[in-house]
């Protein structure tokens, strides 16, 4: 790879910066002995941002984004911030990333490693084998929609209100990703919405199956109600494939699933925004798990959803199916040689800091790749 392909790297705030600085060690280690090269330029976003600047995220740390290959972020938020103003807080930081990148995709898998089975809250026949790929609308529905505020109401009462708004393109953007990269996997699309009470849901699912019958007859094709999907990830997880749902639905039902591999701490995500005429997509890569300010600076956070998060990089941005692989394989092997973080300790294995995870990686890796 040309080393000119460029990588924004932004740490924030929490465990960001210390699971981010784990995958900057198997960054370099691919540099040397993979030659998979990369000019890395590091910035500041959320409260790491607003302490040195005053704001959650700069003009020029968002131009940066702008001009790169990739973001890879760490995590955004804590306790320090939360009685700032709502347009200073630190998620304004990376919600303006992924606004004015039009990162409208976002990719989470749920996978559970084999030797992770016993770390899930569910009966391991339930999960064991678990590989499903929630894909969420990122950048409209309600969290976007207008008006939303909250006003003082005639007898001094109050009143909030958001709104929750799709177009059909928007939804077409979103249906397409779903419905391509199920037919690189099982080549089943389940749309989730509430098309049973809400006008947005009914216009979702008319698109959806219209956009199906023009475009993807040969992708299987299933809708199901929001709470019902949520039931179903814990009741049969194993039934789906690729969900496709808009903003809010998907951000629920993702960190659902994301319990059913055991930990946040294993979850990764990607963000995709629409090909330009080379086909290059702006993408942003990070884990679920959030800032986790409770266990900040403890040397205890697991590096691997970030790690993961990198993966997806490689094979999505990158097409580096192969190395992606690699760090796949590297995490499993770890995994299976007993190594755990204390999130996902279990009896027996041996548990370990966030910079001896980062150590068995790079063992796994010079046994696996060189």
């Amino acid at each position: 790879m040309a080393a000119n392909k460029k990588i924004l790297v932004l740490p924030g705030d929490g465990i960001g910066p210390e699971v981010m600085g784990q995958v900057r060690r198997v960054v370099d280690w691919f540099a040397k002995h993979r030659a998979v090269g990369f000019d890395l330029n590091e910035g500041l976003c959320g409260g790491a941002a607003l302490d040195k600047h005053g704001t959650p995220l700069t003009d020029e740390t968002m131009a940066d984004a702008m001009d790169a290959d990739a973001v890879l972020f760490g995590s955004v938020g804590g306790p320090k911030w939360d009685d700032l103003p709502f347009e200073k807080k630190p998620e304004r930081g990376l919600l303006r990333l992924r606004k004015e990148m039009d990162l409208f995709a976002n990719l989470r898998p749920a996978v559970v490693f084999d030797p992770l089975v016993g770390a899930s809250s569910l009966k391991p026949e339930i999960v064991q084998g678990l590989d499903l790929l929630i894909i969420r609308e990122l950048t409209g529905g309600v969290y976007f929609g207008e008006p939303r505020g909250i006003e003082t109401l005639p007898d001094g009462t109050k009143r909030g209100f958001d709104t929750q708004v799709y177009t059909t393109p928007e939804i077409e953007r979103v249906a397409d990703v779903a419905f391509d990269l199920a037919r690189k996997r099982r080549n089943k699309v389940t749309s989730v919405e509430k098309a049973n009470v809400m006008h947005s849901g009914v216009l979702w699912r008319q698109t959806v199956t219209d956009l199906h019958a023009a475009k993807h007859k040969d992708v299987e094709l299933g809708h199901m109600y929001a709470d019902n999907c949520a039931m179903q990830l814990v009741r049969w997880p194993k039934q789906f494939d690729v969900i496709v749902t808009d903003n809010l639905f998907g951000d629920m039902l993702s960190d659902c699933a994301a319990m059913l591999t055991g930990s946040l701490g294993m979850l990764p995500s990607a963000s995709l925004g629409a090909p330009d005429a080379t086909g290059r997509r702006r993408a942003l890569y990070e884990p679920v798990h959030g800032s986790a300010p409770d266990i900040a600076g403890k040397g205890i956070a697991n590096p691997l959803a970030e790690l993961m998060s990198y993966s997806m990089m490689l094979r999505y941005s990158f097409d580096l199916a192969e190395d992606a692989d690699l760090v796949d394989q590297a995490i499993s092997k770890v995994l299976a040689e007993g190594k755990r973080t204390a999130d996902i300790a279990e009896a027996g294995a041996t548990t370990v800091s966030t910079g001896q995870m980062g150590d068995a990686i790079l063992d796994a890796l010079d046994r696996l790749g060189r």
